[in-house]
């Protein structure tokens, strides 16, 4: 179901920024997009080592804007994964100019192995 986001200002940037700005949420939509990853287990394993709060927080986020949806794939207990709606595919085109931007410009230098 899809939840009305309050928004701080009527600039498209500014609203999309209400959702997806914070250093987590751009995270979870590239292991979603890129490397597979679609079920709260594979999501919290990702290398950045998200809390688990802030992912459960992020997820419900995400669903609630309309950019995931939530599926069962187990009965008993239930258990979903999540992927993305036609909206949240429309986030690819900027992942890939990101993953472009940070290539070029900026050096891996400084981060922390695996």
């Amino acid at each position: 179901m899809k939840q009305t986001v309050a928004h701080r200002s009527p600039c498209p940037i500014s609203r999309t920024l209400d959702i997806m700005g914070d250093k987590w949420t751009l995270v979870i939509l590239r292991d979603i997009t890129f490397f597979n990853r679609h079920t709260y287990a594979e999501l919290a394993a990702s290398r950045e080592k998200i809390p688990t709060n802030l992912l459960a927080d992020r997820l419900k986020r995400l669903v609630g804007a309309g950019l995931l949806e939530k599926v069962p794939y187990q009965d008993r207990p239930v258990r979903y994964r999540y992927q993305l709606t036609e909206a949240g595919q429309a986030i690819r085109p900027i992942l890939m100019a990101m993953k472009k931007f940070g290539e070029q410009h900026l050096s891996g230098e400084g981060t922390k192995a695996p």
